[in-house]
């Protein structure tokens, strides 16, 4: 997911993105194929930084979104449900708990 972020906002966004995914969970569908339900949050330094990573109308993170969905289908081999949330988060690079949790040191 970050990946996709970085290489899609190119240059209009720092690399102060931090992408935590919250749950995925794999189930049956109806038809009783498999599917995973994958919830994400895209943490960003700034609200200014939001706004960009969502894009106009919800462009940006569509593309995102759509590219990550379909990169994660090729290596779960499966069809997967994709969830993002774009939350601030400011200074988080300075925070010590994140920082461990992460190991982003």
């Amino acid at each position: 997911m970050r990946e996709k972020a970085l290489r899609l906002l190119k240059d209009e966004v720092p690399h102060g993105i931090l992408v935590e995914t919250e749950k995925m969970k794999r189930r049956k569908t109806i038809e009783k194929k498999p599917i995973y339900d994958i919830e994400v949050t895209i943490y960003c330094l700034r609200n200014s930084h939001k706004g960009i990573v969502i894009g106009k109308s919800g462009n940006m993170l569509k593309k995102i979104g759509t590219y990550a969905r379909q990169d994660l289908e090729k290596m779960l081999e499966s069809k997967v449900n994709l969830k993002i949330w774009v939350k601030v988060k400011e200074d988080w690079l300075n925070d010590e708990k994140i920082i461990k949790k992460f190991k982003l040191q």
